[in-house]
């Protein structure tokens, strides 16, 4: 059952789901161009978009640009639609090979609850260092899914940091599926990710190369977990919400597109 909060939040939102369709003979193929996403209107972040939990986006030249918040992380929620069976396209740069972010697709609607309510806050000091009994309080909300890890734990992360394992480096289903190593390029240069969502798969291309596919009934997924990494329990939808994520002190990354498009059949 909803709650009723998050019933009210929905009803006002009313965000509608978009998915490609099977197609019959006699009917028309679906539109497999690409639909950018707005994302900037008037040197602000575009209204179909909105901010869960701490932090926040800011235009930069043409670009959206993560924006830390020293109480925690955040997300930034695209509020309009839900997604189904298409492709997501991302064109994205990272400050450095540390910068830590992700796209955050097959959200499921608890996520409303946390568009007008604010976890609690986190404490660091000048140089961004947490202060004491702040690690604690990110456990705690992280075990209670309050903000943004409510989406961690009822979606999932493709993340963007160059610098980590096989689990946890670009391209990676965060913790659940490794990603092969990316195309080189520049640290700072622009890539384009495009990740494929197809009944329960989740596929991943960056320039071009494939390096990720994920089953979420595969037995190969990793059953430990850590506590910051997304519980393997909670069902995700097939057709939920997307998001981007600001993170820590110091990681900075850039969106320049979102765009989305039908694939030819739904599995």
């Amino acid at each position: 059952m909803i709650p009723r909060a998050v019933q009210v939040v929905t009803l006002l939102l009313m965000p509608w789901a978009w998915s490609s369709l099977v197609v019959d003979s006699n009917d028309e193929p679906p539109d497999r161009s690409w639909r950018s996403l707005p994302l900037i209107k008037e040197d602000k972040v575009h209204e179909d978009w909105t901010q869960i939990g701490w932090g926040n986006f800011v235009v930069d030249n043409g670009s959206l640009r993560t924006e830390f918040d020293g109480k925690g992380m955040g997300l930034l929620l695209y509020k309009k639609e839900r997604f189904g069976n298409c492709q997501i396209r991302i064109v994205y740069k990272c400050k450095d090979s540390k910068s830590n972010s992700g796209v955050f697709v097959r959200i499921d609607d608890g996520v409303l609850k946390w568009v007008k309510e604010k976890p609690p806050a986190i404490g660091r000091d000048k140089d961004g260092r947490l202060l004491e009994g702040a690690l604690e309080k990110l456990q705690e909300s992280s075990e209670k899914e309050l903000g943004a890890w409510y989406p961690v734990h009822h979606g999932y992360e493709v993340q963007i940091c160059d610098d980590s394992d096989e689990f946890h480096r670009t391209g990676a289903i965060y913790s659940l599926a490794s990603a092969a190593p990316l195309p080189k390029t520049g640290l700072t240069e622009w890539r384009t990710m495009v990740i494929t969502l197809k009944g329960n798969l989740v596929l991943v291309d960056i320039d071009g190369k494939h390096v990720t596919t994920f089953d979420p009934d595969s037995k190969d997924v990793p059953k430990d977990r850590k506590w910051f990494e997304p519980k393997r329990e909670p069902k995700r939808p097939k057709t939920g919400f997307i998001g981007l994520q600001n993170h820590d002190p110091g990681d900075i990354v850039y969106f320049r597109e979102v765009s989305v498009r039908a694939l030819d059949v739904a599995p």
